[in-house]
């Protein structure tokens, strides 16, 4: 005869098992990215564990070569505009596809989120032969306007998640003060989606930084970005250069991911406070 102790024990039991494997999995999928901090100060010539020494000449040999400097500016620069570009059209988008009737709104949905949904080396491969004939490959404004096509559906989700609870009354009361629709947005909407427009647009940076196919195919040698220079440092010379640049790349994602969670937070905290207050 099962008791209620027995019964309490056994669900004890289930939940610290499941919290064991929920942390086996954690560091299963963590301790492979983690691993690569301490190699990245590692003393010798080559990628070995356990360390050699500890040093930074990898960071110093990082930030004195001329194609990783490079890499490194082409990449925030990118990433920079495409999130700009993105994070507008996205933004713009998700307001339109609001008010659209239902099945217009998905079939609209689906378009915009086709570029996640489709292979990322077939988008490449079209646009290849897309910018071949205006001469948008190896350019800047090709590469900014690859990212910005896979930027944009990460906008629009996060938006228009945001906007589910916006209160279009505002808008109207906005309209018939006298307002202009410009005006009703800068002042009435964009304050309260501003968490929905920042996580997009911290989605847009972190797509177009951490980029690698369509640099491949489009990007030409004055357009290399670090996750184009980390493949061609594996394909030529494996050091822990490339170690040192993968640090710095985990570390901004860390700090990224610690954003869009602060924003997340922040939006919840003003849905419920604009509950409380009604």
């Amino acid at each position: 005869m099962v008791t209620f102790e027995n019964a309490s024990l056994f669900d004890k039991s289930c939940r610290f098992g499941l919290r064991v494997l929920c942390v086996a999995v954690l560091v299963f999928l963590v301790l492979p990215v983690l691993i690569i901090i301490p190699l990245s100060f590692n003393g010798g010539s080559f990628l070995t564990f356990p360390l050699e020494g500890v040093s930074l000449r990898w960071y110093r040999q990082l930030f004195a070569s001329d194609n990783w400097v490079m890499a490194i500016r082409n990449s925030f620069l990118i990433a920079a505009i495409t999130t700009v570009i993105a994070t507008s059209l996205g933004t713009a988008a998700a307001i339109g596809m609001q008010r659209l009737p239902g099945k217009i709104k998905t079939c609209l949905q689906l378009f915009i989120a086709s570029p996640v949904i489709v292979p990322v080396i077939i988008s490449a491969t079209g646009l290849y032969f897309l910018y071949a004939p205006v001469g948008l490959n190896n350019s800047l404004a090709g590469m900014v306007l690859s990212h910005t096509m896979l930027a944009v559906p990460f906008v629009v989700v996060t938006v228009a998640s945001t906007l589910e609870g916006f209160d279009m009354n505002l808008m109207r009361a906005a309209a018939s003060s006298g307002a202009a629709p410009i005006v009703a947005f800068r002042r009435v909407m964009l304050p309260l989606i501003s968490p929905g427009v920042i996580s997009g647009a911290v989605f847009a940076f972190a797509v177009s930084f951490d980029d690698i196919v369509m640099a491949i195919f489009l990007a030409g040698p004055q357009q290399r970005t670090i996750p184009l220079q980390m493949f061609n440092g594996v394909r030529e010379e494996i050091n822990p250069t490339i170690a040192a640049a993968a640090t710095i790349l985990v570390i901004l994602s860390i700090f990224l991911l610690s954003a869009v969670e602060y924003l997340k937070h922040r939006a919840r905290s003003m849905k419920a406070g604009a509950s409380g207050d009604q």
